[in-house]
């Protein structure tokens, strides 16, 4: 007797696990699916982001390189100041070790901690570009009204403020983590024959168009599972922090925070002559780090003993792979080298984070894997929405035309038992 079959000879129906799989999948999709829609293809537009504007800015962000050398950092630093003004001080930098990129300095300060979107938390959030060579401010832009910051901090928090947003989005990425465990379910066939193996992992393009729908939806949604999965779970790790907790201690097998080695500036100390310590800091992390592709300095506020921090990048887009340096602010004295290898596996995983998030870490065809994938995420409500709209409509029509039929058959059995009483008289 065939597993489909009952003793009576009639099919069996779904059990009960196959109907709440099918359940749960339906109705947590149409719940989140507008959230999962909107993340995915933000997703997908930012991956490319750094191509985009190296593309579109480009008069901006790369300059004509000479034989001479770059300006001191001090002075550009105060030619960006310069040009975005006294009331939005400079806290952090980017310089590249490629000749012909122009440097970049970051202001910013929060808004109103309560204010229910991005643009109210955000007070001025602005970035300069300075020619290395001849000081010359190239522009300054207004990044709270920049294309990719906004679709960054949409696919972050739907530009609400973080502590509505981010618990809205978070949310809909685990519910779309379930919805690709159930959909893996419901995809898998019952017997991996040749027809069951075309249908799983093939397209009908010859097909009707709700054919081609279920398709896309089914098979799709398969082939883009593994990256999706990735994808959204590297994305819970900054929406909660018990998921980032759980991957840290999963990864590194240890509950203890990891723990660094504590540095301050002697604010006694006597500063350089004529040499300002910020100079004196990166021409060491220069000549250190010759093969670095970019620097990252953050600025500190002028009187504490917070120390000069800087973070020498291995890779042209990547932040994971980074040396972090710390130097005193009044000599510009380097005290403190962390590397990689002092990081725990915990510590690293959460630093790869964000690369894995983008597929950077995987170079171009991480990035690509990355587009493809969230393009066919962002697809997926829109097919499965389609799929359930189909079918409901298909329900509606059967259950109209079966009415019709019994409205025949009846009026049918009325006229024969009419005939059959006038015989009878």
């Amino acid at each position: 007797m065939g597993n489909n079959t009952q003793a009576n000879g009639k099919k069996k129906g779904p059990s009960w696990r196959k109907k709440l799989n099918g359940w749960l999948h339906l109705w947590l999709g149409l719940a989140s699916g507008i959230i999962v829609f909107i993340v995915a293809l933000t997703g997908c537009i930012f991956v490319f982001q750094k191509e985009i504007n190296e593309w579109v800015h480009h008069d901006i962000m790369f300059v004509t390189p000479t034989q001479q050398p770059t300006l001191p950092l001090t002075i550009l630093q105060e030619k960006a100041q310069t040009a975005l003004g006294k009331e939005f001080p400079v806290l952090s930098t980017f310089t590249y070790r490629q000749p012909d990129r122009a440097w970049e300095f970051i202001t910013y300060k929060d808004g109103d901690e309560n204010a229910l979107t991005l643009f109210g938390t955000t007070a001025y959030y602005k970035m300069a570009y300075v020619n290395p060579y001849t000081g010359q401010v190239t522009a300054v832009r207004d990044m709270k009204k920049d294309f990719f910051v906004i679709v960054k901090y949409l696919h972050w928090s739907l530009l609400l403020n973080d502590k509505y947003g981010q618990p809205i989005v978070g949310w809909s990425t685990f519910i779309f983590v379930i919805l690709l465990i159930t959909g893996l379910i419901l995809w898998w066939p019952k017997k991996w024959s040749k027809k069951a193996r075309e249908q799983s992992f093939k397209i009908k393009w010859s097909g009707n168009f709700k054919r081609v729908n279920y398709d896309l939806h089914n098979v799709l949604g398969f082939y883009a599972m593994v990256v999706a999965l990735v994808i959204a779970l590297t994305g819970m790790v900054w929406a909660f922090k018990w998921f980032q907790t759980t991957v840290y201690v999963v990864a590194s097998r240890s509950v203890t925070p990891p723990k660094h080695k504590e540095v301050t500036s002697d604010t006694l100390a006597l500063p350089p002559a004529n040499v300002k310590p910020l100079d004196i800091a990166y021409a060491t992390a220069v000549k250190q780090f010759p093969k670095a592709k970019r620097i990252g300095v953050r600025e500190t506020p002028a009187a504490n003993t917070a120390t000069i921090r800087m973070f020498v990048y291995w890779g042209k887009e990547t932040y994971y792979d980074y040396d972090a340096l710390q130097f005193d602010k009044t000599t510009g004295k380097l005290l403190l080298h962390e590397t990689a290898k002092d990081k725990n596996a915990g510590e690293k995983l959460i630093g790869m984070n964000y690369d894995i998030h983008v597929g950077a870490i995987a170079g171009l065809p991480g990035k690509i894997l990355a587009f493809f994938a969230s393009l066919i995420c962002a697809s997926l409500p829109v097919t499965g929405f389609l799929v359930w709209w189909n079918k409901g409509r298909k329900e509606k029509k059967d259950n109209r035309h079966n009415k019709q039929h019994h409205k025949k058959v009846h009026h049918a059995q009325t006229e024969q038992k009419m005939v059959a009483d006038a015989a009878g008289h």
